[in-house]
C-alpha cells in the first residue's frame, strides 16, 4: 500500500476526508479502494447544492470489476466536485489522494471528523 497523507481521516468504507484552509472538506476514495476497484471506467458525482448525510451514500464509482457506493464522511453540503474525473475516470487510479478527489463539502458539524479513522487506524483495517 502506498503512503497515506498524515493530513486525512477515514471511513471504514475507504473514503478519506481532507479539511481544507476556507473550512470546507474535500472527499475521495482511498489508494486501497481504487486498488481493490481496478480501472475505474465512470464516475457519478453530487449535485452542487445537494444536502448529504454523515456516511449517507453520495456517489458512485464503477470500475471494470464491480460498481461501489462513496459515502460521505461528513454531514454538510456539496460545493464543489471534481468535473475533471468525471471526464477522466482514471485519475482516481492514478492520484487518488490528490487529484483524484470527489468532491467538497461546506460541513455542517466539523467534529464529526473525529469519529473518523487516522491514517494508522485506517492502515490497520486494510492489513487485516
Amino acid at each position: 500500500m502506498s503512503d497515506i497523507p498524515g493530513d486525512l481521516k477515514f471511513l471504514s468504507s475507504h473514503e478519506w476526508a481532507r479539511v481544507n484552509d476556507d473550512g470546507t472538506v474535500t472527499i475521495g476514495i482511498s489508494d486501497h479502494a481504487q486498488s481493490q476497484l481496478g480501472d475505474i471506467v465512470y464516475v457519478e458525482l453530487p449535485e452542487i447544492g445537494k444536502e448529504v448525510e454523515f456516511e449517507g451514500d453520495t456517489a458512485i464509482v464503477e470500475s471494470v470489476k464491480a460498481a461501489s457506493d462513496v459515502y460521505s464522511p461528513i454531514s454538510g453540503e456539496i460545493v464543489e466536485t471534481n468535473d475533471a474525473i468525471e471526464q477522466e475516470p482514471e485519475i482516481i487510479n492514478q492520484s487518488p489522494f490528490e487529484e483524484g478527489w470527489f468532491f467538497k463539502i461546506k460541513p455542517h458539524n466539523i467534529d464529526e471528523l473525529s469519529e473518523l479513522l487516522s491514517p494508522e487506524e485506517y492502515s490497520e483495517i486494510c492489513e487485516d
